[in-house]
């Protein structure tokens, strides 16, 4: 038997969720706008935000609301004003989930473009740093708040051939519990989840029949893919009041995947040029 979900206990919350638009993002903020909080959720793209917005307010309860703002996470003044919006609703910041990220290039690392590899860094580890200065202000003028990082399985499993993704999720982990022991006085919490393998869009490219994906399969004790609503199960906890005690963790996702090893992507690497 499924243990019942509880409902509500998010009532008059604010936060914020980053790349909100599809997969892990939408459904936290799903999640969270189910429980009564007050959702924003940002992205690059305003159709997928919008359509987004769509589906999350067929599902929003207790009080809760959704909307959307267009942002970048690399510009600093787009993430700024995506938490002074989050904020709008309740006077004050409760939670912000950095969300948005992504990887580069499957290449051996010395192949790998340097722009490109700084620009794996800027998606995830300075977009992470953008949401950090400007939610603790917010969260502090409300009394305090939870900031959940999104890291990765990568971010401490080895996934050769994926260049700056893995340095980047590390980065992100470090953060946040450098973050958690700045700001524990002032109230607020920072949190982390490593997610294995979700069952998103983006995971969707890698063909069910390939040797790729039964690395993943092979090496998952549970024996299935994480689906979007087990990270928002995840993520609803650290930004409610049942983690209240819980700063500078950083937390599996997994299936029991990081007990062994990580994903063998070898056949979709270019041969190396003799």
């Amino acid at each position: 038997m499924t243990p019942q979900q509880p409902t509500g206990g998010l009532e008059g919350l604010a936060v914020l969720v980053t790349g909100g638009g599809t997969g892990i993002g939408r459904a936290c903020a799903e999640r969270l706008a189910a429980d009564g909080a007050a959702v924003t959720i940002c992205g690059r793209t305003e159709t997928t935000l919008a359509d987004a917005r769509d589906r999350i307010a067929a599902v929003v309860g207790h009080g809760g609301r959704i909307h959307y703002v267009v942002a970048d996470v690399t510009v600093e003044d787009d993430v700024a004003r995506a938490v002074a919006a989050a904020a709008e609703p309740a006077g004050a910041l409760h939670g912000c989930v950095a969300n948005a990220g992504g990887g580069g290039a499957l290449l051996p690392q010395h192949r790998q473009d340097a722009d490109a590899f700084m620009q794996v860094l800027r998606l995830n580890v300075l977009g992470t740093f953008h949401c950090l200065k400007h939610a603790v202000p917010a969260m502090v003028a409300g009394g305090g708040g939870s900031f959940v990082g999104m890291s990765s399985i990568a971010g401490h499993l080895t996934h050769p051939y994926f260049g700056a993704y893995p340095a980047a999720k590390a980065g992100i982990e470090q953060l946040v519990r450098n973050a958690a022991d700045e700001y524990g006085a002032a109230g607020v919490r920072f949190n982390a989840v490593r997610p294995g393998f979700i069952a998103t869009e983006l995971m969707s490219a890698i063909p069910r029949d390939s040797s790729v994906f039964a690395s993943y399969v092979d090496n998952t004790p549970l024996g299935r893919l994480g689906e979007p609503s087990d990270v928002a199960g995840l993520v609803r906890f650290l930004i409610g009041a049942d983690s209240a005690w819980m700063t500078g963790a950083v937390i599996d996702l997994d299936g029991g995947h990081s007990l062994r090893r990580g994903p063998d992507y070898s056949p979709f690497v270019p041969p190396t040029p003799s």
